[in-house]
This record gives structure tokens, C-alpha cells and sequence, in this order.
């Protein structure tokens, strides 16, 4: 798969999750903070990034530079997904159905942003196991590359699009 150069998409930036961490030294406690980033062309180009530093405007920048990093393209259906998948990664696992035009991205939070910054504006999804946000990410980034079309589907199997919908 080729490389997606990041500076000659217009991409948007939601931040999904910021965490606080501590520890506890000699002098009292240390707070850093990590940031998970989602980024997208909303034309079915997308990637996540996660990003730790001591100050969460700097955490959000790593986040937003290791995202631009790690662009993906997924296949679309219209506003929608091609067919049904469940993503699944460590313990989080994410269920997605494609929704008919004007449904809306039923989603939550983690779930949703990947969706808006992908460009799916019809979708119905749900959390099944954990709802870790890193967790949740990137079982949706996994469910969304297993995605393929009957086009995709029609030249693996060596067959026209007409025989595979029979």
C-alpha cells in the first residue's frame, strides 16, 4: 500500500481522549498527559495518532504528527460502508452496519470521531466489549480496512461484479 502524503490532503483534526497521569516523587507529583488524535480528509482517508508530553497542547500536536503518519484509506459505499463488519483489537471489539441515506452516525464517542473524520455521514455502530477509547480506535480503524467492495471482492475471486451479487 502506498504512502498518503499528508500535506496535500485537507485534513481535520478531532481529539478524541486526553488523559492525566501521576507520579508520585520525591517533591510531590509529576502530571503528564497523553492525547489520542484522530485525523481525516472526510473522503474516506483517515488515521489516529497517540501523543504524550507534559502539556496537553504539546501532547495534541504529537498526536496530530503521529496521525499524519499513519493515513489510511478505506473503501466507502456512498455516505455509508460497503457491508456489515465487527472490528476487533485487543479487548475492544466495534460493530458496524451500513445505515440508508439521512440515518446520521449513530455512534459514540471514540466511535464517532473516527467516523466524521473519515467522512461517513450514515452508520450505525456499537462498543461490544471494552470501551477503552485506544482500544475502541483501533478496532474501528481495523473493521474499516477489512471493508471491501464488489468491485475488490470481484477481482480477487477472478469474477464480474454481476456474479458476485448473482
Amino acid at each position: 500500500m502506498a504512502l498518503i502524503d499528508a500535506s496535500k490532503l485537507d485534513l481535520v483534526e478531532k481529539v478524541v481522549a486526553i488523559n492525566r497521569v501521576s507520579k508520585t516523587v520525591k517533591g510531590g507529583r509529576v502530571m503528564k498527559f497523553s492525547a489520542l488524535v484522530v485525523v481525516g480528509d472526510q473522503n474516506g482517508t483517515i488515521g489516529f495518532g497517540m501523543g504524550k508530553s507534559n502539556e496537553v497542547p504539546d501532547a495534541i500536536r504529537k498526536g496530530i504528527e503521529d496521525a499524519k503518519k499513519n493515513l489510511k484509506h478505506i473503501t466507502l459505499k456512498g455516505t455509508t460502508i460497503p457491508h456489515e463488519v465487527i472490528g476487533k483489537f485487543g479487548a475492544g471489539e466495534v460493530l458496524m452496519k451500513p445505515a440508508p441515506k439521512g440515518t446520521g452516525v449513530i455512534a459514540g464517542g471514540a466511535v464517532r470521531a473516527v467516523m466524521e473524520a473519515a467522512g461517513i455521514h450514515d452508520v450505525r455502530t456499537k462498543c461490544l466489549r471494552s470501551n477503552n477509547p485506544c482500544n475502541v480506535v483501533s478496532a474501528t480503524m481495523q473493521g474499516l480496512l477489512s471493508l471491501r467492495d464488489a468491485e475488490q471482492v470481484a477481482a480477487i475471486r477472478g469474477k464480474t461484479v454481476e456474479e458476485i451479487y448473482g
